[in-house]
């Protein structure tokens, strides 16, 4: 069966009160980051530190949560701007204004855009204070310190490349009929895409992976790879490109040029469609059968994701406190990651 592009359409409180073991666990992470990253950053210590933080705002420990990134913030030159995103809301809401105007423009500097931040509804009140005229003053300034971090050059290339993908898949919409998409997908669509995959495979082998840190976009490259990986199920069962690229993929998450959803993003794809949906993944695409809830965690762990129990948290204290987690692939899987 085809799923070529296929539109991508509760759980007790967790971690009420953490307990000794865990925050031992937290300050043994916190050593590891420091000792890692000082001379060698591995990206895996950092994400396991967010994960950490995750599992503190759960439990409603936010200034705890806070101390973890502010921990990444000084052993890391690469942040991803979600952590900055995150770490302005949760100084704000600790009353800590300065840090939390800090944060903000260490965003700016991560990319964070002046239209994004109007549209956080938390910040409205940062926004009407004193200080909101000179940071929109600071903003330009800022942004092009980010822009000249960024290899712009290649940036271009994955844009143009992205769009290609884009007009490709656009005419399966158009197609109809499962046999008739995959006819589509397998005759008129791998070609191209098979194109694309050489030329990532190139641009991984030269920069590393395009994304956040390269080219400051982290949809366009794993969009590309997801499209590959959805072309149908005996394409996919055959494949070759995308088993030989992953190992690349997996390196470039140690890096930090690529993070841990787009990663899972991407490796989903692959095997929900190579398994035609029989296999527990990653809980990203499709909802989660309860008797395969472990097992979906543990292949969350490999990707450094949050359990899927935290990531629901999560949107419980969305819900609650009014911040935004920018929780990636939200608007896919609705409020939570649904289990049945």
């Amino acid at each position: 069966m085809s799923v070529f592009f296929k539109p991508v359409i509760s759980m007790i409180n967790y971690f009420q009160q953490l307990n000794i073991v865990i925050l031992l666990n937290i300050l043994a992470i916190f050593i590891s980051v420091r000792l890692t990253a000082q001379d060698n950053p591995d990206y895996e210590q950092y994400h396991q530190a967010v994960a950490a933080a995750e599992k503190l705002m759960v439990a409603e420990n936010y200034r705890e949560a806070l101390q973890v990134y502010e921990q990444l913030f000084n052993n890391y030159d690469f942040i991803f701007l979600q952590e900055y995103q995150i770490s302005t809301q949760l100084a704000w809401y600790l009353n800590e204004q300065q840090k939390a105007i800090n944060y903000l423009k260490k965003g700016m500097l991560a990319g964070w855009e002046l239209k994004s931040i109007r549209k956080n509804k938390y910040l409205s009140p940062l926004r009407k204070g004193k200080n909101w005229k000179l940071i929109k003053k600071e903003y330009p300034k800022l942004n092009s310190q980010y822009r000249s971090n960024l290899n712009l050059q290649l940036r271009e290339r994955l844009k143009k490349m992205f769009r290609k993908d884009q007009r490709k898949a656009i005419r399966a919409f158009f197609t109809f009929g499962e046999k008739t998409k995959a006819r589509y997908a397998e005759k008129k669509f791998a070609p191209h895409s098979e194109r694309q995959m050489a030329e990532l495979s190139e641009i991984l082998s030269v920069y590393g992976y395009p994304g956040e840190k390269l080219i400051g976009n982290n949809f366009w490259a794993s969009t590309i790879l997801s499209h590959h990986n959805s072309i149908s199920e005996a394409y996919v069962k055959k494949d070759r490109l995308y088993p030989n690229l992953k190992p690349a993929l997996k390196a470039a998450l140690k890096k930090g040029q690529i993070s841990p959803f787009e990663f899972a993003l991407i490796d989903d794809w692959h095997l929900t469609v190579k398994s035609d949906r029989t296999v527990p993944t990653y809980g990203i695409l499709d909802p989660i059968a309860s008797e395969d809830l472990s097992k979906v965690n543990e292949r969350r762990k490999t990707a450094f994701l949050s359990l899927v129990e935290i990531r629901n948290g999560l949107v419980d204290i969305q819900k609650k406190k009014g911040i935004d987690f920018y929780l990636p692939g939200h608007t896919w899987l609705g409020d939570k990651i649904k289990i049945n």
